[in-house]
């Protein structure tokens, strides 16, 4: 079977889905923009508004962190969730028939999701600037590529938890806890020296000097990039790892056609 018509029967069917369910989409962006439009008045309340990590005491920061945080949480969880849904539809066992092999159509699935997400999210990325009057510099030609760098590490751990998800069905609440997670990865400032090891961090920290300082991507330190880059890949492998480890016990419990 040619891999490329794989990828493009999932993301048709994933735009299928997102046109159908369209409300549930809105909806979902809306409960985000509320979560940010919470904090950026919890903000502006406070007074001489002090520095908290990634965000170097400025709304600039606020903004670009909650993008990130935005794009990684939509995206990360994609997979896990398909997987469950596939479970409780018992469609899930004839994934596995198709000749190019489960971990492509999960590595289309994750694509699709990154391409398709990414439209609402940049939607949400305009609001939240017009709400704070903050108008960052988008150049997509630097600013693409470092949010792909940066989203690697977080779908190593989407891979992690589709992995699970084959196993105990029901992780929905874990979804929960790496939300949490994800902040705390993206504040914690890159003077800790340890910091750039983590997902998320170091890539947030690039985003911010081209939407905030107008770098170019060619301007940024080649050693910062090359850092990120090797942590984000890092962090994916270990996530397929899992991933291939949780779904040989899957298999061999017979765990794949029930739910």
């Amino acid at each position: 079977m040619n891999l490329a018509s794989v990828f493009v029967t999932v993301i048709r069917r994933d735009w299928a889905m997102l046109k159908r369910y369209i409300v549930n989409t809105v909806s979902t962006l809306v409960s985000i923009y509320l979560i940010f439009l919470l904090i950026f008045l919890g903000l502006k309340s406070l007074s001489g508004y002090a520095a908290t990590g990634a965000l170097e005491g400025s709304m600039e920061g606020t903004v670009i962190g909650f993008f990130v945080w935005t794009f990684t949480i939509m995206g990360f969880s994609e997979l896990a969730w398909g997987l469950i849904s596939e479970a409780q539809t018992g469609t899930l066992e004839q994934l596995y028939l198709t000749p190019c092999g489960f971990k492509w159509v999960c590595g289309c699935t994750m694509i699709s999701s990154l391409v398709l997400q990414s439209i609402p999210v940049f939607i949400l990325l305009f609001i939240m600037m017009a709400t704070t009057g903050q108008w960052l510099n988008l150049d997509f030609i630097s600013l693409i590529p470092l949010l792909l760098i940066t989203v690697l590490g977080a779908y190593g751990f989407g891979f992690a938890l589709g992995g699970l998800a084959l196993i105990f069905k029901r992780i929905q609440a874990i979804f929960q806890i790496f939300q949490f997670v994800f902040v705390g990865f993206l504040v914690i400032p890159q003077r800790v020296p340890w910091a750039k090891f983590l997902p998320l961090s170091l890539g947030n920290s690039l985003i911010y000097d081209v939407m905030v300082d107008g770098l170019r991507l060619w301007e940024l330190p080649i050693g910062s990039i090359l850092t990120a880059l090797a942590v984000g890949v890092f962090y994916l492998v270990i996530g397929v790892i899992i991933f291939s480890y949780c779904e040989n016990i899957a298999r061999d419990r017979g765990l794949l056609g029930h739910y």
